[in-house]
Formats: C-alpha cells, structure tokens, sequence
C-alpha cells in the first residue's frame, strides 16, 4: 500500500480497493479486541478507538510512498497498524506488557515505527502539527521528495500551536498536507458550539495563503482522488495544503467516556453505525463492483478477527516489564554509555 500513483485521475484498481477493505478490517476487529480486554481491567488509561473512522489511516498511507512521513493525534491505532507495525506488538503495549511498541511504557500514546515513518501519536492536543512541519523542513533540507501527512482532529484547529504550524508551512514552504479528522464533536463538545465558523474549518488555511479542500472520508474514490492531488501539490511545488475529511466516531472519545450520550443523541449513532458504516458501505461497493463476493469479505473478517485473537493471547501471556527496566529508555545518553551519559544526575534514587 505504499505505491504512489502520480495521476490523480487514475482509479484505485480493484486489489487497492479490495486492500483498503481488508485494512479497516484489520483495524475494527483490533480495536474492538481491545476494548473488550479493557473493560474487563487488562488495560490502563486510555484507549481511543477509531471505529467509523477507518477509511483515513488507509487510504492516507494508500498513498504513502517511500520518501512520505505520517503523524497523528492520540486515535492511533489505526494509524499504527495500517503502518504495518503488527497487532502483537501494538496490543501487548495496551497492555503495558514488555514485549509491548514501546516495552509497555507508554500504553495508548506509544505508537511509532520510525521504519515505516509514522511517528506516533501524541497525548497534547494539537503538538502533533509543528512536529509535522518539522518533518517536512528534514526533508526539504536534505533534498527528499517526500510529504508528510499531518492528522489531527476538529479539536485540535483551536490549539495555537496549530495555527503557528500552518504559518510556518506557508512561511517557509513546507511540504505537509495537513488532514482534518472532522469528527464533530472533538472531547465532547460540537464543531458548532466550539468553533468560529464551524461549517469549514478548512476555510482558516485561507489566512495562511494556502491551498484547501473538503472531503467525505466515507466516500472513499473522492478521498482518495483529493488526497493524491494535495500530496502531489505538497511534492512538486513543495507548498502546504489543508484538507478537511468529514467523518464520524461511533465510540466516545474514549472507552471510558461516561457522557457519549449526553452530547449528541443516541438515535444520531445507531443511525451512523447502522447506515453510515464506512466498512460496510465500501463493502457493499466491492460487491456491487465484482470484485469480491460476501463470501470472500467473510473470509477476510474471519483472518482479521484470528489475527485480533492471537493478539490478545499474545499480549496476556507476555511479561510485564521489570522494576530495573524504569530507568531504561529515558536517556539515550545513558543506555548507549556516551559520555554526556555519565555527567550530573539523571534519577532519582529511592
């Protein structure tokens, strides 16, 4: 999934199409093993899950390639996996386990795989957007002709460090497409009572002198098309880009979102989660189009929901990390004995 297609115009062929399915799969079928293993107190803190908003991290890296960057806010697990860091890894973190991304250190925000370029997810609101244009300013400094992805949710476009991000792009002509997840209601509170002119908030880029757009994230050849376009705009004329993908979270901001009720009707979900669903929806395309038949869908279900499986049984039989290993990954300094490592204190002692 990490070929480019320089034509904007040229379709997904049916593999990609059928690809893109299998991917949201992979993610529904992981997310939801995990939110069963988190409310039965296997898990700590957080988890935010990305159900009703998978088309983003796949057809976002569909068009990825070798040179392109991607980062995101703290609803990552889609992101993680669609990078190709396996189920097994990402669910044993959730865990907190040894064998977890990041040793079981960091839970629901420790998700990197620096050999694929995503650099993670990340718990402040909104720092995810000047990381991004410091990606991009990397890349152009050494010469690549590469792009870096940004996501971020509705939320984040009031955070300051997001409008000085979208300054610096333009400033200094960064090649970043910056991709709004528009899920309507950010925390907990709707884009109409949250934010000025709430119908787009893509319009702001206008402030910025850059180049913007609006998309369905369920409407996924448009998406894709769009997403082509802004990356093949961020590439050759190495310029920023702001686009806005409308799309729906069927879960609370968290697991453990007491309120997902209070601040939209319940009858607004069932109706997105029985008629809007993005995996079923393009599910039933892939059916309409000839290239798959129900039964090969299930079949792919079925692999997913092992895969999912094996995940969990993975991440309850590996060892929770030592007591010794809390003063490891902290400095690189220290773990790889530099000199820098062994001046003034670095821990405190009991």
């Amino acid at each position: 999934m990490n070929a480019v297609m320089d034509d904007p115009a040229q379709s997904l062929t049916e593999a990609g199409k059928l690809r893109l399915w299998s991917e949201m799969m992979r993610i529904r079928r992981f997310e939801m093993e995990a939110i069963k293993h988190y409310q039965a107190g296997c898990m700590g803190g957080w988890l935010n899950v990305q159900i009703g908003q998978e088309p983003l991290p796949v057809v976002i890296r569909s068009v990825m390639g070798e040179p392109d960057h991607c980062i995101s806010s703290y609803r990552c697990l889609g992101y993680a996996l669609a990078s190709g860091m396996s189920m097994r890894s990402c669910m044993a973190e959730l865990f907190g386990k040894a064998t977890g991304a990041c040793k079981g250190k960091g839970g629901m925000h420790s998700f990197q795989s620096p050999v694929t370029r995503f650099w993670g997810g990340y718990g402040f609101v909104g720092t995810q957007a000047p990381l991004a244009c410091g990606l991009a300013f990397g890349l152009k400094h050494r010469g690549e002709a590469g792009v870096v992805f940004c996501c971020l949710g509705d939320g984040a476009v009031n955070q300051g460090a997001f409008h000085e991000a979208l300054n610096l792009a333009a400033l200094f002509y960064l090649p970043v497409v910056f991709i709004i997840e528009n899920n309507r209601y950010a925390m907990g509170t709707s884009v109409a009572r949250s934010s000025a002119m709430g119908d787009c908030l893509a319009k702001r880029a206008e402030g910025y002198g850059m180049a913007w757009d609006t998309v369905e994230a369920n409407a996924i050849p448009d998406f894709h098309s769009k997403l082509l376009l802004a990356h093949r705009r961020a590439r050759d004329e190495c310029r920023p880009y702001l686009l806005e993908v409308f799309t729906y979270r069927i879960e609370g901001h968290t697991i453990a979102d007491a309120n997902k009720f209070k601040y939209r009707a319940k009858a607004e979900v069932v109706d997105q989660q029985s008629n809007h669903d993005p995996i079923q929806r393009w599910g039933e395309v892939l059916i309409a189009e000839g290239i798959a038949t129900a039964g090969e869908l299930e079949s792919i279900r079925t692999q997913a929901m092992a895969e999912a499986l094996d995940a969990a049984h993975f991440a309850h039989n590996s060892p929770f990390p030592t007591k010794d290993a809390i003063t490891e990954d902290v400095y690189w300094e220290v773990d790889h004995q530099t000199a820098a490592g062994g001046i003034g204190r670095h821990f405190f002692n009991d």
